[in-house]
């Protein structure tokens, strides 16, 4: 049950900044310096967020029954090395209470572009997983302004790229689980943070709603603006098909590079190995995979290149 109950809840999942009110810091082990935390009201909800590090500024969304804590032990130190990483609670994850508003990740998206804005900054680079970056590629096609580079980590653009199994099983989400749930890391994850811990079989009854609509945004993905990277796992929930033809939307997939790379895509497709969607947001290799994408660098010399040497 515990592997169904992952299955099912974890998927679709200016450079300046003022300090908004009742922004503090959270104290740290001392190694890095304290993020600076906070809460900003936005249409009905009070999103929490911290902003780690330094740079250039990267929205990072987590998956879902998740919460920013699920990045701390691989992916926000590494990313915020380098940057300075704008982390969110999403809607009643973490510590961003559920509140009385249906869940959307169409809305959610609004409410990115509206965080960035508050926060001082004009533009972003961003990176999502599963449920954030549903939230994620939305902001980008609601507020193509608002994004830079953007990285979507274990997404699809419709239900159909699901395998057909997992389909009945998002259908069955609902808070009659939450009982069934409570020795799992999501539960005990979620009560140790959340404003709201009763909320939890709440929550689960939000997601399931959400996950029982059907979608498909093909027509707006090839519309997309910002320069993408899509990261699967080999072992993702997606059928490799469907990842395939997300990378073609993009106008990736269509024609060979050329040897001077001169046809190459401005987006790119990852398939990380041995690696599956539950896994996703702890594989060693996500940050080295996203981060050169997120520098605007590639590591790849071109024939020419090598022959002049």
């Amino acid at each position: 049950m515990y592997r169904l109950c992952f299955a099912i809840v974890l998927l679709t999942a200016a450079r300046g900044c003022h300090q908004p009110t009742g922004e503090t810091r959270m104290p740290t082990n001392g190694s890095a310096p304290a993020p600076r935390t906070g809460t900003l009201a936005v249409n009905g909800l009070h999103y929490y967020y911290e902003l780690n590090g330094s740079g250039e500024p990267l929205l990072l969304l987590h998956g879902g029954l998740q919460s920013i804590d699920a990045f701390r032990p691989v992916v926000l130190p590494a990313l915020a090395d380098r940057r300075q990483v704008i982390a969110v609670d999403l809607h009643g994850h973490g510590r961003t209470a559920l509140g009385d508003r249906a869940f959307s990740v169409i809305d959610q998206g609004d409410d990115m572009a509206e965080i960035i804005k508050q926060l001082g900054f004009t533009q972003v680079d961003v990176v999502g997983y599963s449920l954030g970056a549903a939230v994620a590629l939305r902001l980008a096609l609601q507020h193509p302004q608002a994004v830079r580079r953007l990285v979507l980590v274990s997404c699809v653009f419709s239900t159909e790229g699901f395998y057909p199994e997992m389909l009945p099983q998002q259908a069955a989400i609902g808070g009659a689980m939450a009982d069934m749930m409570k020795d799992t890391p999501m539960y005990k994850s979620y009560i140790q943070v959340a404003p709201h811990p009763e909320d939890f079989p709440k929550l689960l009854d939000r997601l399931g709603d959400y996950m029982r609509k059907s979608y498909n945004w093909a027509d707006e993905v090839k519309k997309l603006q910002a320069q993408t990277l899509l990261v699967f796992g080999d072992g993702d929930m997606f059928r490799p098909e469907h990842m395939v033809q997300f990378y073609q939307l993009l106008g990736g997939g269509l024609r060979d590079a050329g040897w001077r790379r001169e046809h190459r895509s401005k987006n790119q497709l990852a398939i990380l190995p041995d690696v599956t969607h539950y896994d996703m947001f702890l594989a060693p290799q996500l940050v080295p995979t996203v981060q050169p994408f997120l520098d605007g660098k590639t590591h790849t010399a071109t024939w020419a290149d090598q022959v002049k040497k």
